[in-house]
Parts: structure tokens; sequence; C-alpha cells
């Protein structure tokens, strides 16, 4: 199995995607051998903060170990959950920063190749092809790429300070796989919205959550979602604030969830009003391998 790289720098880096379409070898997708790390590294660019505390690689590393050896025994995708906000709140980055995509390259390819053969790789198939990761889970857009998409699930599911929301979406696969994609989402009315209906119980497989996240995309054709439930202005300050804050910042916990930036909280009444919502338009939406008959069944796949 692919293991942790034999050479790992100070600081992290961002790799460009020339240059790590180099290193997505067979050999590494099938989990078989590891990245040349010294030569990885020599064609890495630093990153603008590269002074900073938040650019160091080692509390990143650590906390990708901790992930892989705390979840060892399970699925690894339980580690989603418990990872997305705490990699979130160790990154401390703007989302001007976070959509450079050399810094995801270089964190599956430089930081934890590992990490994303250990999470990614694919189940073994009958045929006796080789599990194999894609490869966009190394090199991809942000709601595939292995780091990327739990760094973007955490910024955009937070409701203010409280990661609990992220917790709630990763323990979701469906809702990392589909949500993530829908530019509704950055309205936080609709992200925690859709969040509340997952507590409720209202939806709860994989198939709901897919016709919910359908429904609601849709009717945003028709209804703007951020005129019939504003969100409050964005002030910028507790952001910046809180990255500043990084030079003193201790290890995140790895019990406790985090504390991300403090900023306001989605206002309740708009997300309470656009929950009822949604709730009306889960009722009417249709459910892939649901019948009328099973109407009120819980759909057990």
């Amino acid at each position: 199995m692919t293991d942790k790289p034999n050479h790992l720098p100070e600081r992290l880096a961002s790799l460009a995607d020339l240059n790590a379409a180099q290193y997505l070898t067979e050999g590494l997708l099938t989990g078989k051998e590891d990245v040349p790390a010294i030569a990885l590294n020599k064609v890495t660019d630093p990153l603008l903060y590269a002074g900073e505390s938040r650019a160091e690689l080692e509390p990143v590393r650590d906390l990708v170990d901790d992930a892989m050896h705390g979840f060892r025994d399970g699925k690894p995708t339980a580690a989603d959950a418990w990872l997305a906000p705490r990699l979130h709140a160790t990154l401390r980055l703007s989302r001007r920063e976070a959509a450079d995509r050399g810094f995801w390259n270089y964190m599956s390819l430089g930081v934890a190749p590992d990490y994303v053969v250990w999470r990614h790789l694919s189940e073994p198939k009958k045929d006796g092809e080789l599990p194999k990761v894609t490869t966009t889970r190394f090199r991809g857009p942000s709601y595939t790429q292995a780091f990327a998409r739990l760094w973007w699930a955490a910024e955009l599911f937070r409701n203010g300070s409280d990661y609990a929301p992220v917790a709630t979406v990763c323990a979701h696969q469906d809702m990392l796989n589909t949500a993530l994609r829908l530019d509704v989402i950055d309205h936080r009315p609709t992200a925690q919205a859709m969040v509340r209906l997952i507590e409720r119980g209202t939806v709860r497989t994989g198939r709901e959550i897919n016709a919910l996240a359908a429904a609601i995309n849709a009717s945003a054709a028709t209804l703007m979602y951020d005129v019939v439930a504003p969100d409050t202005e964005r002030d910028g300050r507790p952001m910046r604030a809180w990255i500043e804050a990084a030079e003193s910042a201790p290890a995140v916990p790895r019990r406790a969830l985090p504390e991300g930036p403090g900023e306001e909280r989605a206002p309740e009444t708009s997300v309470s009003a656009l929950a009822d919502h949604f709730a009306e338009l889960f009722a009417e939406a249709p459910v892939r391998g649901k019948s009328t008959a099973d109407e009120g069944s819980v759909d057990q796949t």
C-alpha cells in the first residue's frame, strides 16, 4: 500500500496541474507505488503566506495520521466527518487561497498520498481488475479532490464558528457527492436548511438526499432563496482575525470540535422558513427506487 512520503519539507506548497500529472501513475492509483517525494518537491511553488504558521506542514500531516489511525478498524468513509472540520480549522485558508488547485494537488501528492489511497481506493472487482483511486481524488475539482471536498464542505456548511453541521453533512456521502456541486449551497440559509432536514430525520438515505438536492436546485430556478430567506451581510473581519490568530493557535482538539471564524450564524428565521419549504418540496419529489406504496416507509439501501 502507498506509504507516507519519505521526505516532508517544513512548509506546504503549491503543485501545478501539469507537474502533478506526471506523478499520477498506475502504480500510485492502485496503491502499489509511493510518490517520489524529493523529485516532487523540486517542482513546487512556495505559497504567498509561506512565512506564516499556517503554512507549516507538520500539523496537517499529524492530523491526517490521527484520522487514519482513529478509523483504521472501520470504514474509511467514517473519517470524513471527523477530518473535515479539523482540516478547515488547521489550515485557516481564505476562500481565495482555497481556490488554488495547486495547493490541493500538493496536499494529496506531497503531504498525504497514503491517505488518499487509504480513503478512496475502490472496492475489489469481480473481474479481477485491481482496486484503483480515480485521478480526480488527487487532482480534480473542489467537490471531488480528496482534501478540497472536505475543506469546502466545512466552509459551506459551518454555521458561523459552529462546525457541528459539517459533521452532520460529512456523515452522509451523498451530501458530499451531490450537494457540494450545487451553486445554491453558497447561500448559508439554504445549506443550513438542508442540514436541518437531516437532523430532523426528514431525509435519511442517500437516495432521499439526492432527491432533495435535485428538488432544491430545480426550485431555485424560479424562487430566489436569498430574497425570501435573506442572509446577514457578510463581514470579512472575523475571518481575517481568525486567520491572523493562527500564529498563536494551539493544535485543533481531537475529541471536541474546534471553533471556526467568529462570524454570525445564519438567521434562524431564514433557515426555519427554508427548512419548511424544502420539506414540502421533498414530499413531492420522486425518490429513485421508492414506489407510491413505500410512502412513509424508510428506504434502507
